[in-house]
């Protein structure tokens, strides 16, 4: 018996047992990616509480799989051949809990529903976060951020889970040591995030929901939200706008098979219909290449690629 047949043994018999997980095997990421691009996973796992995630993660050190953890989706490439280990989305652990101006969040809530429950409670300061597609462990993870509002503005602390040791840690806000797109977990991939807490503050429910209204206008206006994509796919270079700077080589509307930077927003690269991870690569690619060439700057990327 194989390693992959040996953890889907363990999960089955957790299932069996009244475990809170549910699995498919050779599972396309096109179907779990806000890209729609990606080949199979051999393996993907939705858990629905730390138990079952603790297990699987366990399981999975144990048979030797490759893991990723993936929230929900909306920052990732996977690759066109798929991802050969078992992908452990957290979509399921999407809790969200207010109490005072305090809000405790799993790590697959949406971020876009943390923001909407705290309107809903009359509590300011997540904004800026309504209409950002992505998960809470995500945002965390990458520091998300939108109209002069990022996580670390007002995040209160987070827990993970450590891979290595198998202990649950809690860590404080100047412990993520937050900076542009940047925090500690992207230096401790053995940290598997399973919840946040946002510290806000009481304030005028109908001006915080108009104020996240409008923010979601802008999104709709200036973002092309009509085609599959990952959001913004690159950093903000220090003193520029990078959108700016791909409007001005002429490459807005360029494509390369399927993907195509977007014609209504330049830090977009889109599915118009077929893209694969190989063209959004190479359109990549092109960009920063002709970045460096007219301006001398070597660009980020923003999201993550996955082979």
């Amino acid at each position: 018996m194989d390693k992959f047949c040996e953890l889907v043994s363990d999960v089955t018999s957790f299932s069996a047992r009244g475990g809170a997980l549910t699995f498919i095997e050779n599972e396309p990421m096109k179907n779990h990616t806000s890209f729609k691009i990606g080949g199979p996973a051999r393996l993907f796992i939705c858990p629905r509480d730390f138990e079952a995630l603790k297990y699987t993660l366990d399981c999975a050190k144990k048979r030797d799989v490759r893991t990723y953890i993936l929230g929900r989706g909306t920052n990732v490439l996977f690759c066109d051949c798929g991802f050969s280990g078992a992908v452990i989305s957290l979509s399921e652990m999407s809790s969200i809990k207010i109490e005072g101006e305090s809000i405790f969040c799993g790590a697959g809530a949406s971020f876009t529903a943390v923001s909407r429950a705290a309107t809903d409670a009359s509590l300011s300061g997540l904004a800026f976060a309504y209409g950002i597609p992505g998960s809470v462990g995500g945002a965390v993870y990458m520091n998300a951020g939108a109209y002069n509002g990022e996580v670390s503005c007002v995040l209160s602390g987070s827990t993970y889970y450590d891979r290595c040791t198998g202990e649950t840690s809690s860590i404080s806000l100047e412990e993520h040591d937050f900076s542009y797109r940047h925090s500690s977990y992207m230096e401790h991939p053995e940290r598997v995030i399973i919840s946040a807490e946002f510290k806000l503050l009481c304030g005028d429910k109908e001006e915080i929901k108009r104020e996240a209204d409008s923010y979601m206008e802008r999104r709709k206006e200036k973002q092309p939200l009509e085609y599959p994509s990952a959001g913004s796919v690159f950093k903000r270079y220090p003193g520029r706008y990078t959108a700016q700077m791909i409007d001005e080589i002429g490459l807005k509307g360029f494509s390369v098979g399927g993907a195509c930077v977007s014609e209504k927003h330049a830090g977009f690269i889109v599915n118009k219909g077929g893209a694969t991870c190989d063209d959004v690569l190479s359109l990549i690619k092109i960009v920063k290449e002709k970045i460096f060439k007219v301006y001398g700057i070597e660009i980020e990327t923003e999201i993550i690629y996955i082979e």
